[in-house]
């Protein structure tokens, strides 16, 4: 393959940012909540959608989808830790089961590789009847009065169908903003701050319950674009540090930790790193992560001596 390294932003300065308005916390209602939910979603949209900013989408896709299945654990009653669930997924060996943790992450994983626009896709990964219906339903709902307000429309309709089918629901929500917005894929957005309590009373009607689930969206959305510019920073950082890596297949190693949230350099730069046709020992490879460690730029994720994963650095 031919290696395309990654565009990364020379002024971090001169990415877009929430203004000061939206981030107030003042008493909402579902007029100013739509309103903010507008700007921060303008933001949001200039992002990942303008190469020129330089975020890392892969990267930020798969993080989102690390903190999604966080999230929908809790949802789900289960309540893993992020560091369980990552483990769960990364160091499963293959053709063994991961587990309700890894699966859940492997959920995710795959919504972010979706196109918006593909139905059946997002249908088969739901596993929900009825799921073109209902997201035929919140667009029209979000054509008619918001983003958010479709999102929550599909949320309430498949928890009134299944009041357990939460990443199912918090699955299709992503999905009706992902195609009000005219994104190419879908991003895990719905999930991050919601609790159970929340989508009781939401599925139950109860008073506030919409309002309450739009501000808690309105809420992913600021973290979420405070994410994307964090990642772009320390993508700003591992770049600038590359050209000093003097190991073979550098390029192709540091691109990889620009589009995955966690690096097992065991099977994913050894024997070959992943998606090219370099090969790399196990050795060089760990010695290649410790190398970025050392730099600043990457940090071991789990605190073991054994079984590391690596990320870039915070």
């Amino acid at each position: 393959m031919t290696y395309q390294p990654t565009a990364i932003s020379d002024d971090l300065s001169t990415l877009p940012q929430l203004p000061g308005w939206v981030t107030s916390g003042r008493v909402e209602t579902l007029e100013t909540v739509a309103f903010r939910s507008g700007a921060a979603l303008v933001v949001l949209d200039q992002l990942i959608n303008d190469p020129r900013h330089g975020v890392p989408v892969k990267l930020f896709a798969n993080r989102l989808a690390l903190s999604a299945a966080t999230a929908t654990s809790k949802l789900e009653g289960r309540l893993a830790r992020e560091a369980d669930i990552r483990d769960a997924y990364h160091l499963t060996p293959p053709g063994e089961a991961r587990g309700p943790d890894g699966d859940l992450l492997a959920f995710w994983r795959d919504a972010v590789r979706l196109r918006a626009d593909e139905t059946g896709k997002i249908a088969d990964l739901a596993g929900a009847e009825y799921a073109g219906v209902r997201l035929d339903g919140g667009l029209e709902r979000a054509r008619m009065h918001g983003p958010l307000d479709g999102g929550v429309a599909v949320l309430r309709d498949v928890l009134d169908a299944d009041d357990r089918a939460e990443r199912v629901a918090c699955l299709l929500s992503d999905a009706v903003l992902a195609r009000a917005l005219n994104w190419k894929t879908v991003l895990p957005v719905t999930a991050q701050r919601l609790t159970k309590a929340v989508l009781r009373d939401l599925a139950a009607d109860g008073q506030g319950a919409e309002l309450a689930v739009q501000v808690r969206i309105l809420e992913s959305i600021e973290e979420i674009v405070r994410m994307a510019r964090e990642l772009t920073r320390r993508a700003g950082a591992l770049g600038a540090v590359a050209p000093k890596l003097r190991a073979k297949g550098s390029e192709a190693a540091v691109e990889l930790f620009l589009t995955e949230d966690s690096v097992a350099p065991s099977s994913m730069l050894s024997p070959r790193i992943r998606g090219t046709s370099i090969p790399m020992t196990d050795r060089a490879a760990r010695r290649f992560c410790d190398r970025l460690v050392e730099l600043g730029v990457a940090r071991e994720l789990t605190g073991r001596s054994t079984f590391r994963l690596y990320g870039i650095a915070p």
